[in-house]
Formats: C-alpha cells, structure tokens, sequence
C-alpha cells in the first residue's frame, strides 16, 4: 500500500478508471453481440447495427480503445452482418 498522498490519489483515480473502461467494453460486447444474434435470427435490425458501431466511436473518443482497434472491429461487424443477411 501506497505511503505517499498523491500515489495514494492516484490508486483511486485508476480504480475508478478501470471499473468505467470495464463497464464501457462490456457494453459494446453486448452491443455487437446483440446485433449479430438478431442478423443471425434472419432478422438484422439496423438500429442495433448503428447502436453498436456508435458505441464503439464514443469508446474511441473517450480513449477507452484504439482508433484501429474500433475500425477493425466494426469492419468485422458489417463484414459478419453482411454475411449473415447473404446466407
């Protein structure tokens, strides 16, 4: 454990960090997952498409994921949907 009070503000300032990045990457889990079950389905709902895709961005701008890191994983996204829809 920290002595020192700034270290010590610091451990707390990461904590709660850690436990909002988290909830924000399980959230856009959530988000893709729920959009390529519902294109699996045979039923690809474009909300949930934009839903997910919106909220990789706002991950991105909050510095929660990588800039390529979000474009990889929307291209893969629509990639799946497309495929999805096709077959």
């Amino acid at each position: 454990m920290a002595n020192i009070k700034s270290q010590i503000k610091r451990n707390k300032q990461n904590e709660t960090r850690r436990l909002r990045n988290k909830a924000v990457k399980s959230e856009i889990k959530t988000r893709v997952k729920s959009a390529v079950s519902l294109a699996e389905a045979g039923t690809p709902d474009v909300d949930a498409t934009k839903l997910a895709i919106k909220r990789l961005d706002k991950a991105v701008t909050k510095g929660i994921i990588h800039k390529n890191q979000a474009a990889r994983r929307k291209s893969r996204l629509m990639k799946r949907i497309a495929s999805l829809s096709q077959g």
